[in-house]
This record gives C-alpha cells, sequence and structure tokens, in this order.
C-alpha cells in the first residue's frame, strides 16, 4: 500500500522570542501561515517487513533515523501501539533547506497524516498534533495548517480566521541559517523588549492585507542582522509589496503584494541574483492526499 501526500510549508508573519524554559527550550509568540509551497511524501507499508527508510531529492537532507520523517512513523507506533511494520519513506523535496519554512516539520506531519490514513487508526486532528508534538515543535501546526497564533514553544495554537487572499513572493537566498545558532544568538540581547502580535492578528480578523504586511515582525532579524535580508526586503518594497520580511530563523525572505502584476515585477527584478524564487498563495489547510494505490512513484 502507498500514499503519496502534499505537505505545505509555512512562513511566519510575526515571531517574538519571549524567553528560555529550564530545559533549553525557547518560549516563542508566533503567527504562522501555510502556503501553496509543497514537498511531496510517499509513505510505502510492507505489512510483512520491518524497519523504517528514508530517501530524498535533496542530498542536504540526512536520511537517517534523526530524519524527522523517520522520527513521525516511530512516535506513531508508539503512540498508537500498533507493531512497526516496514515503512518506506520518499520525500520529494520543493520547500529549501535551512530556509525557515518548515520543510522537515511538514514532512514529518505528512508521514503522520499517511500512515493515520493507511493504517485506520482514526485519529483525530487534535491526536496527531499530539503524535506531532513528540517529533518537533513546528509539527503540530504543519498537521493542521492554515492560520494560527502559537505561543509556548510553539505547540499551544490558537486558529485565526483564514488569510485573505493575496500574493507572496519568497526568496531563499544563496545561504542557509542554523536555527540553533539564531536561537544562541537571541539569548546573548536577551527577552525585556516584548513586542505583541495583536496588531497583526486583528488585521487578520477584519481581512486586512495591507495592515498584516505593515505590521509584520522577526525578531530574528534583529538577532541575525543580515545585510542581504534587508535588500531583499528593499527590493521587494520598490516593487510594491505592502510589507517584507524573514521568516522563521530564516533564511528565505517573503513580501505581501496585492497585486499579482506588481508581484511578478519583484520576480524579475530578482531573478538575476537568486534562483529559488517562489510565488505563492496562502493556503488554509496542511497535509493533503494527492494519490494512493501500489503503482504510483513520487519521483515519475
Amino acid at each position: 500500500m502507498r500514499m503519496t501526500v502534499a505537505s505545505p510549508a509555512k512562513l511566519n508573519l510575526f515571531l517574538d522570542i519571549t524567553g528560555k524554559r529550564n530545559d533549553g527550550y525557547h518560549l516563542i509568540n508566533t503567527v504562522m501561515q501555510t502556503v501553496s509551497l509543497y514537498d511531496d511524501v510517499t509513505v510505502s507499508l510492507d505489512e510483512g517487513g520491518s524497519g523504517i527508510s528514508v530517501s530524498c531529492t535533496d542530498d542536504n537532507i540526512p536520511c537517517t533515523n534523526k530524519n524527522t520523517a523517520y522520527i513521525a512513523a516511530e512516535k506513531f507506533f508508539e503512540y498508537t501501539g500498533i507493531r512497526e511494520i516496514g515503512v518506506n519513506i520518499k520525500i520529494k523535496k520543493r520547500i529549501p533547506y535551512g530556509a525557515g519554512m518548515a520543510g522537515g516539520s511538514t514532512d514529518a506531519a505528512a508521514v503522520i497524516y499517511a500512515l493515520n490514513e493507511m493504517l485506520e487508526t482514526g485519529l483525530s486532528t487534535e491526536e496527531m498534533a499530539e503524535i506531532g508534538e513528540r517529533v518537533g515543535a513546528d509539527v503540530p501546526f504543519c498537521i493542521y495548517g492554515g492560520t494560527m497564533n502559537a505561543t509556548g514553544i510553539g505547540t499551544i495554537l490558537s486558529p485565526l480566521p483564514d488569510m485573505p487572499d493575496c500574493t507572496i513572493v519568497a526568496v531563499k537566498p544563496d545561504f542557509a541559517v542554523s536555527t540553533k545558532e539564531a536561537y544562541e544568538k537571541s539569548d546573548t540581547i536577551g527577552y525585556d523588549d516584548i513586542k505583541s502580535p495583536d496588531t497583526v492578528i486583528d488585521a487578520i480578523c477584519s481581512g486586512d492585507v495591507k495592515a498584516i504586511s505593515g505590521n509584520m515582525y522577526n525578531k530574528f532579524e534583529e538577532v541575525s542582522d543580515i545585510a542581504e535580508i534587508e535588500e531583499i526586503k528593499k527590493t521587494m518594497r520598490e516593487c510594491g509589496a505592502y510589507g517584507a520580511i524573514m521568516t522563521g530563523s530564516g533564511s528565505v525572505v517573503f513580501g505581501i503584494f496585492g497585486d499579482e502584476n506588481k508581484a511578478e515585477d519583484a520576480r524579475q527584478e530578482l531573478r538575476d541574483k537568486y534562483d529559488n524564487i517562489y510565488i505563492l498563495k496562502p493556503v488554509p489547510k496542511g497535509p493533503k492526499q494527492i494519490s494512493s494505490g501500489i503503482f504510483n512513484s513520487i519521483f515519475d
């Protein structure tokens, strides 16, 4: 049995780091949005086999037992009590590595979703999110998708209305950012100046794209202080973006446009310097099945 699931990337419309727990986990307050850039994750079952294997089209991604997709399968079997069977996971990457777009977390969410469907375990979205929390802090959000405010370590989720229609241009510079190192830098700055996402949340609730865009914030931009990030943002604003910001710990930068032609102008302006540019839309849900059966292959 085989199933392919499309699992979307996320962007942070707001992100502040509010503190650090004694166990080393950081506390955040963020507004996240799934967007129309998907990894395709194919999960195949061999009921007579055993063990978990992972392969990926991106050589930067380790296909070991440290891969989030591998861990997601392990945690699924632990949670459900189902005897572990043979699981083969193939990941077709479109979400760039080291980008702040939850590429690893959304792959984990896809595995949990696929196993729940194929093994007919009947888990609710809440139960799948509980498994996801055991894999990583962003995985529960990736299970749900849509527009949410997340607090705590990112696992306390509050649904928000769907983000209004807009066009998003996202650019991946030719460097990745280590999330671990970014958090370590944030520790040196401290957490006295905490900002609130209320203005962004209010704008989402009222469907005001300009207000959402104009009030976006990311603490990691202050922490990283990368000149190239600022240059990309400046170019996007000059091309008509309502606002532009880095997502997560970086390095992807995105701008929100109300006019598709202006979004295309920004893409054209940036394409001479950057290979990885994406034109995206907000999407209201997380993983979705795109095919099933014994003949489908992710690499077709």
